[in-house]
């Protein structure tokens, strides 16, 4: 288990060994959703990107 603070709360999310990189996490504290990164060497949390409406196209 790998444990990251949340970046909005500071509240501890606790994710598996098998999580991928890019995979979406949520703070069960707050509900804040959160990206995992692998910058090559460490992990860390990032705000997960907003989904955006491509209206169909």
């Amino acid at each position: 288990m790998k444990a990251f603070k949340c970046l909005t709360c500071s509240s501890s999310i606790t994710v598996s060994d098998d999580i991928l990189t890019g995979e979406i996490v949520e703070c069960g504290a707050c509900g804040q959703e959160h990206e995992l990164i692998n910058d090559g060497q460490n992990y860390r949390l990032e705000f997960a990107p907003e989904v955006e409406e491509d209206w169909g196209e």
